[in-house]
């Protein structure tokens, strides 16, 4: 496959096999959430933002697996890295538990491992004096970490505060402190004390024309829960404040300058610990290596997967528990694989620049959106390649997602009505107009009457 010529070449999807692999893999599964009847042929040729399904179909992926692989398929950035080494057995380790190396020295070590992926975690964040790193396996379990630390921190505290839309995980914990959709919560038991206040999704909004209802005359909400300003909680019994710089699943919703500005001043007038989930938003997705970095807050936790891997809560060391065992996971942080694979990344989002490429790439997809898209596309928003087109209603973005996939484009709803879009880091000019292409054509295709059987 050569990424610089190849085109998508899809016909009915799914096809037979990939429907045989749908039936076999739902014969033992749990009921869960898959976007498409799309069955990736991990034997099949695939490179960048090109891949090829079990019928043979050559699909562009506009998802990067919900932004779990920032690179695409095969990427040469990762994959010449990769050939160096010989995998050894096992992968994963008790690694909160045991230390592995790979030679004398970590200066010596030709592989990569946890610790040098904790070194280079300290590194990009050291902007907010950031140099301790946990590790686990997922962003749930980062998010719980960032919620356990803080917890441990401000002890004896009773409150978290949440934002509406909020997405952080699946994990009770987690779920106690998202605050979007009533079927990933319901029934389940909640941590106490969770406040929840509005998510400003508004990018041009300030304290006078704000409608969102975080603001309030010349207050926010969020300011109008603490006891000194007129409220019922304490500050120094909150032990975080939750915050997606950018809602992810909640609906791809930006944020305006005056709320992240409020929300860093409320957090650092009463010394409240922010903690950001950047488990989607972060690793370059944004064009910025944290999304963290494009507003004025100071982060005090980092919450970090997907892109990167593994799981990962970065703090600085005061906010971690000094005691042994308050944290620990069997296998948490022992992935050998996975931290590879984080450093990898780490190492080609530096090396090729691919901040400064997500920007460029962006803003060029935002561009050909703008011109072309029809009036009932509401909006087109986005930072780096983190980008999101709004519909006018839930069906017509349900269509719109189909009759991409028709095209042989994989793309991604969120919200209520509108699409993420998420091409890979390294994504060429060529990539982006191919693909924004194939997108504007399922729109038009679509139509201004779209319903949904």
């Amino acid at each position: 496959m050569d990424r610089d010529t190849t085109e998508p070449d899809a016909d009915a999807l799914p096809g037979p096999n990939a429907q045989r692999w749908v039936d076999f893999h739902q014969a033992y599964s749990a009921p869960s959430e898959y976007s498409h009847d799309f069955v990736w042929d991990i034997t099949r040729e695939a490179d960048g933002p090109f891949v090829t399904d079990v019928d043979g179909n050559v699909l562009l992926d506009f998802t990067c697996h919900i932004g779990a692989a920032p690179l695409g398929y095969n990427n040469e950035k990762i994959l010449d890295k990769l050939e160096a080494f010989d995998l050894v057995e096992p992968m994963k380790i008790a690694g909160q538990d045991l230390y592995f190396g790979a030679g004398p020295t970590p200066e010596e070590s030709a592989v990569p491992g946890s610790s040098h992926l904790m070194e280079k975690l300290v590194d990009i964040s050291s902007q907010y004096g950031m140099d301790t790193v946990f590790l686990s396996n997922s962003g749930a379990e980062a998010m719980e970490n960032a919620m356990k630390i803080t917890n441990d921190h401000r002890a004896p505290a009773k409150y978290g505060v949440a934002f509406a839309g909020s997405f952080h995980g699946r994990t009770l914990g987690t779920l106690s402190i998202t605050k979007s959709k009533e079927v990933y919560t319901r029934h389940y038991p909640q941590i106490s004390g969770i406040e929840t206040v509005p998510f400003c999704a508004d990018r041009g909004c300030d304290a006078d024309s704000c409608d969102c209802g975080f603001f309030a005359g010349s207050d926010s909400q969020l300011r109008r829960l603490l006891a000194p300003e007129g409220g019922h909680i304490d500050p120094d019994e909150i032990a975080f404040l939750a915050l997606e710089p950018i809602q992810g699943v909640g609906g791809y919703r930006f944020p305006s300058e005056a709320f992240m500005q409020e929300v860093a001043d409320v957090t650092d007038e009463y010394d409240i610990p922010l903690v950001v989930d950047e488990i989607q938003a972060g690793v370059g997705r944004t064009g910025e290596i944290w999304a963290s970095d494009h507003y004025p807050i100071e982060p005090d936790v980092i919450a970090s997967a997907k892109g990167l891997r593994v799981g990962a809560t970065i703090s600085r060391s005061e906010l971690f528990p000094d005691e042994k065992n308050r944290l620990g996971s069997t296998f948490g942080g022992g992935d050998l694989l996975g931290s590879m694979m984080g450093a990898f990344t780490l190492e080609a989002i530096q090396e090729h620049d691919l901040l400064a490429n997500a920007r460029e790439r962006g803003e060029q997809a935002k561009e050909l959106l703008r011109d072309d898209a029809p009036e009932y596309v509401e909006d087109v928003r986005g930072k780096g390649l983190m980008l999101a087109v709004e519909f006018d209603t839930p069906d017509r973005r349900t269509a719109v997602v189909e009759a991409a996939l028709e095209r042989g484009l994989l793309t991604l709803g969120c919200g209520k009505k509108t699409i993420r879009l998420l091409p890979p880091l390294d994504s060429s000019e060529r990539e982006i107009e191919l693909g924004i292409g194939i997108f504007l054509e399922a729109i038009e295709a679509v139509g201004p009457n779209a319903k949904v059987a």
